[in-house]
């Protein structure tokens, strides 16, 4: 299975902390938020992750380097040139060559979150599965579940009515990468480039498709977007993390080099 982890945002409501850093690079208890999401994948089995760069890209590529040298070739970097003037649908987009051909699991680079919940999202139950947090939480996207599938998902969703909320990972089968990637060329074609990837999702769950979930089970996460979002990573997520993951990836066998 491979990784695709969308970094190329400006991150422009948290700007006064990342200070012309990208904010995967922000440091939550003397780690990174992509060292976090990386070592987490890692101890889960993913040995392939691709990053998608815009802003500051150059920084995370020596990020990674520098920190994750000895397994350099387990990455593969690909650039969002217009990352100013789009969403994450089309930061997936630039992936679809890279990322079709396998099981992968989609992560918004802004995640902070326990490596347990990785393994349960990528048994792969259904085609598509989303981390769910049963709690509400203020902006940011929520789901409506039926019948053991998710079939809504959008951050309009009140609170009279949500099943729970997104917490930016999605794990997509195989199967799906083609009609996926078919939905998202859609919509890149017709101009529909500022929107969250989970739209084309919900193209899909329209016309039949079968979403599920996993739990958080009350595993502590956070969605870093903002400084009320980074002190609360920083209060109450990071101490209850581990404090040592996987030091290395589980497969040192060479892909595809920088792009």
């Amino acid at each position: 299975m491979k990784a695709v982890i969308l970094a190329a945002g400006r991150g422009t409501r948290i700007q006064s902390a990342t200070q012309g850093r990208p904010k995967c690079l922000l440091n939550i208890g003397g780690r990174t938020i992509l060292d976090n999401q990386i070592e987490g994948l890692w101890a889960a089995g993913v040995s392939q992750i691709g990053i998608v760069t815009g802003y500051e890209g150059d920084q995370i590529i020596e990020h990674v380097a520098e920190n994750f040298g000895e397994d350099f070739d387990s990455f593969h970097f690909i650039r969002n040139p217009v990352y100013s003037a789009t969403n994450n649908i089309y930061s997936l987009w630039m992936a679809r060559e890279w990322a079709a051909s396998d099981d992968f699991v989609c992560l918004n680079a802004d995640v902070l979150c326990h490596p347990a919940m990785f393994p349960p999202a990528l048994k792969l139950n259904r085609t598509v599965n989303m981390i769910v947090d049963p709690e509400w939480r203020d902006e940011t996207m929520k789901v409506v579940i039926e019948d053991g599938s998710v079939i809504r998902m959008s951050k309009g969703i009140s609170r009279a009515e949500f099943s729970g909320t997104y917490i930016g990972i999605t794990v997509f089968s195989r199967r799906v990468t083609g009609l996926l990637f078919e939905e998202i060329g859609s919509m890149v074609a017709d101009g529909r480039v500022n929107e969250f990837f989970n739209r084309a999702v919900q193209n899909l769950v329209d016309r039949g498709l079968r979403v599920g979930f996993s739990s958080t089970k009350g595993l502590p996460w956070a969605e870093v977007d903002d400084p009320a979002d980074l002190r609360y990573a920083r209060t109450c997520v990071c101490p209850r993390l581990p404090k040592h993951i996987s030091p290395t990836a589980p497969d040192r066998t060479p892909v595809l080099a920088v792009a």
